[in-house]
Formats: structure tokens, sequence, C-alpha cells
């Protein structure tokens, strides 16, 4: 088999032109697939997530996607799991949304479809080279069966789906930038000789080896570019210990039927709301302790202590294909987090989500940020940090300012 050389910079993911709309999107995500090569040219599967975002829109135009080269292409309403009415112009593709979108809201797209690639040039070997200038923040690219991944030139995660293919999956932290990615895969082939060298020991097990909390065959990897909770913190002035916040959530479970949040030991919570982006609904929202979570028999995925806090928002159970789309906001008092320290703003908190946004209060500028994070201005002069991270883990975040 000759190797193939796909260009995917024009035709899946290319510059931010290529995924212009009117109106405007957001949260975009590309899945790539690669189902391999017939005739000479490379067949792929494109999965494009993107969120419509503007008020009343009813319509919404993807450029570039569509052509000759391209079919069977589908478009679903995220929420109700239905197909959109979609038709081709050109090279774009508009689509008629379910409802308009609500003020404050969003209407979550889906977008499938097939492409032949000409973009392919033939080399001695037999890599697969996935070669893109990436400039949609969050990616995934899924080698055929029976590939392994030998290189990326960028940080990726490497997932091995149910059916055993792998998938180098990765954001891109800086927004507007287009990122270079290179990433290389060649056939996986059998070993000659499976069994050790003759004459060669087994090596020892390690003497003293640390004991594991989990076994390693339970540990489980989700993708970390896919996932889309996201939360933003809003300060207020550092002598109130305040901030206000809301964070985004899907719930695409079969059933699922509520959101628990749990409260951080030694922050209180106030004035909670919630609603369906999909639609503009508001959502009833409960405070309760860990006591009245006992008392009425509450079913809920964590332990809880008598004391603890914790916000119950109920929503309709979800049914199989749907999703719903969460916003929930709350105030938060939190002095041993967030204070005024020595004439200076001090806010320390641990992240774990992939996106976290934080919104000093109006009057004071940066002096200090302990992880990079992407500046920029409020319309109202107010200063935003962005901390993106890839890794699935937390980060410790540290932040001083200064009154102007």
């Amino acid at each position: 088999m000759r190797p193939l050389l796909i260009a995917l910079c024009v035709s899946l993911l290319g510059s931010r032109a290529a995924f212009a709309q009117e109106p405007q999107g957001d949260d975009e995500y590309v899945r790539i697939e690669l189902l391999g090569a017939v005739n000479g040219t490379a067949n792929v599967r494109s999965t494009y997530d993107v969120s419509v975002t503007t008020a009343g829109a009813t319509t919404f135009v993807i450029r570039g996607i569509a052509g000759r080269r391209a079919g069977d292409i589908g478009v679903i309403d995220r929420m109700t799991g239905e197909s959109l009415k979609s038709a081709v112009d050109g090279n774009n593709l508009r689509v008629a949304l379910a409802r308009p979108v609500p003020r404050g809201g969003e209407t979550r797209l889906r977008v499938v479809w097939t492409r032949t690639d000409t973009n392919v040039s033939f080399r001695d070997g037999g890599a697969i080279v996935f070669s893109a200038p990436l400039s949609v923040m969050r990616a995934a690219f899924v080698l055929p069966p029976r590939y392994e991944l030998v290189s990326a030139n960028v940080p990726v995660q490497v997932i091995e789906e149910s059916d055993g293919r792998i998938a180098a999956s990765l954001m891109n932290i800086v927004p507007g930038s287009k990122l270079d990615v290179t990433i290389r895969a060649v056939p996986v082939t059998a070993r000659q000789d499976s069994t050790a060298p003759a004459g060669s020991a087994p090596t020892p097990p390690m003497a003293d080896a640390p004991a594991r909390e989990q076994p390693m065959n339970q540990i489980r990897v989700s993708e970390r570019a896919f996932q889309d909770r996201e939360i933003v913190y809003f300060l207020k002035e550092p002598e109130t210990h305040a901030f206000s916040l809301y964070h985004d959530y899907t719930a695409a479970r079969e059933g699922e039927h509520q959101y628990v949040n749990v409260v951080r030991t030694g922050s209180t919570v106030s004035d909670p709301s919630a609603l369906i982006l999909d639609t503009g609904e508001v959502l009833k929202t409960r405070t309760l302790t860990g006591a009245d979570v006992a008392r009425e028999k509450i079913d809920i995925p964590d332990r809880v202590e008598p004391d603890t806090t914790l916000v119950l928002i109920p929503f309709t159970p979800v049914k199989k294909g749907q999703s719903v789309r969460l916003r929930i906001s709350e105030t938060y008092t939190d002095p041993a987090r967030y204070a005024l320290v020595e004439g200076q703003l001090m806010w320390h908190r641990s992240f774990g989500r992939p996106r976290n946004d934080m919104v000093l209060p109006a009057g004071w500028y940066l002096t200090t940020s302990s992880m990079p994070a992407v500046i920029s201005q409020e319309p109202d002069g107010r200063v935003r940090l962005s901390f993106w991270n890839p890794r699935p883990d937390n980060v410790d975040v540290f932040v001083k300012a200064r009154r102007r």
C-alpha cells in the first residue's frame, strides 16, 4: 500500500473563513475520521459541533464545507436529536434552525459529512500524514483501524476508542491563531517473535512499589477537547469576598433529570438560578444541606456530609438521543480564597474544567497570574483572564490585582 499525505488545511479545518458564519457561532469542535483511500484519493468523515448564539436567529450558514467533493451531509439539532433542513449553496451550507435562538441562549448543531480529498500525494513508506493549520480551537483526528500514532508536532491527548481506533485530540489554547498540526501514523505490524530472546531472564518486579489508589485496568480516560463544561467568574469588590459565576453543562445521559452542585467547604452560596440555553426556559432551584438530602431520600451521585450545602436543579428527564444545555448562575462568598490583602486583590482557586474565565471588578488592573492566561478587556473596561487547560488535571490559579 502506498502512503498517503492528507492535506486537510482547506477542505476540513483551514482558516477561520472556512467556518465563518452569520449569525455568530461559538463552542466549535471538529472530529476528523480518516476512512481510507479509494482509487488514489482519501475519504474523510467530519463531525462539526457549533452553538449558534445570536438571539432571534432562524438560519445559520456554514461556509466552505459543501461542494462537489462533499456528500452525505446531515445536520441535527443536538437538543432534540432531530434532523434539520439544509440547502447547499455553492460551497456553503444553509441550515434552517428548529426554533429561533433564545435571548441569552444558544442552539446547538451537529453537522456530519463525508468528503473526498483530492489534495493527496504518495510516497514510499506506508505512513499517513495529517497536515493542517488548525483554527478551530478543539479537534480530534481519528486514525483508520490498525494504525498507530508515531509522531505529533503539538501536544495531543491519545485515546483508544471502543472499536480500537486511535484518536489524537488537541486544544488550540490561543484564540484567533492558527496552529500548524502534523500528525503521522503507520500501520500496526505484528512482532515477528513475541517471545523473549533465548537465555533472557524475566524482569523482576520493582521492589517497594507504591500502592495504587485505583487498579490501572480500571482507569478511564475521556477526551478533554470534547468536554464542553465551562465557567465564568465575575469578581465583586474584594472586601466582600464575593463573586458571581455561571457554568454551562450538557445533560445527555438518557433519564438524567437533575443537576447537583456541591458547594466547596468554606464557601457560601446565594441567588442560584438556572435556565435551559436551548429554549430560554427558566428552571427552579433548591438550596439544600446533606441532612436535607438524607431526610428526603434524594438520589445524588456524591456522598455529602450533613452540613454540606448543595444546589439542586431538577429538569425534565432527558430522552434517548436528546440532550439539554444548562446554564447555572450563583453568587459565592469565600473569605479564604478571595480577599483584600495588604491593599491588593488576591484570588486563589483550583480549576478543573477545560475552560475557565474570570473577570476582575471594575477599577482594578492585573499584577499577577500564576498560570498563563489569555488577557482581554470587556466593553466596560474590566479585565478578563481566560484559562484553557488541555490536560485532564486541575490548575492552581493565584491572581493579584491593584486598584487603578
